[in-house]
């Protein structure tokens, strides 16, 4: 996918399959708060690894706004994730960040192309293909916007949502078609337009970063 023309580069960018498999397993889904009165959340099993992290509980942990910290190799992103608009992407996210398994994985993939401009991350296999063992539907209303700081999901289709997650540094000419659940702080946007400045491997306008970017841990503050 990486090396097809542009056109399709634009019409496929994020539909790269789900994520994959963290590497910590001294951490459980059990970090994160319980919430008997949150909104129910289906997560469908699929094959997974002996390694695979625990799929989240089947109600969000939060709601409202929830301030979290994605540290990455290039420097620090503050976020504020929406559990209103989407809580059981947020708890999926959640869930994954208090197992540990964000943490040392390369974010993937850096578009630079014209339309659609993002830093995609969450597959510790590097292949677009990975997942953490599980899929949970979309989240969404038709009327999302994807300003830069974004933070999205990739997917591979309708309700395939697993691990992968973007921000967008750019422009954005895509369809609503993934699910937004927050947004990096404004302060913080220099670091992902520090990273789209030095390119993709090769020269490339899609491909992983030229310089390694790398998830060193994800925590909820």
């Amino acid at each position: 996918m990486l090396k097809r023309p542009l056109a399709a580069i634009a019409a496929t960018v994020l539909v790269l399959g789900l994520a994959g498999c963290g590497d910590d397993e001294s951490s459980t889904a059990s970090d994160q708060p319980s919430n008997p009165d949150g909104a129910p959340c289906t997560y469908v099993e699929q094959e997974a690894t002996d390694d695979a992290p625990e799929p989240p509980a089947d109600k969000a942990a939060y709601d409202g706004e929830v301030q979290a910290t994605v540290s990455l190799s290039a420097g620090d992103l503050g976020v504020t994730l929406d559990a209103d608009a989407a809580p059981c992407t947020v708890n999926s996210f959640t869930s994954l960040a208090a197992q540990g398994y964000f943490d040392g994985i390369d974010c993937h993939r850096l578009s630079q192309a014209p339309e659609v401009q993002v830093l995609q991350c969450g597959d510790p296999t590097g292949t677009g293909g990975g997942g953490p063992g599980y899929s949970f539907d979309d989240e969404l209303t038709g009327s999302e916007t994807y300003e830069a700081g974004t933070l999205a999901m990739a997917n591979a289709g309708p309700d395939t949502n697993g691990s992968q997650f973007f921000f967008v540094y750019g422009t954005w000419e895509l369809p609503p078609n993934y699910t937004v659940f927050g947004q990096v702080d404004e302060a913080d946007l220099e670091v992902l337009t520090g990273i789209a400045a030095k390119g993709v491997q090769g020269g490339l306008v899609d491909g992983p970063p030229a310089e390694a970017v790398t998830i060193e841990s994800v925590t909820v503050d």
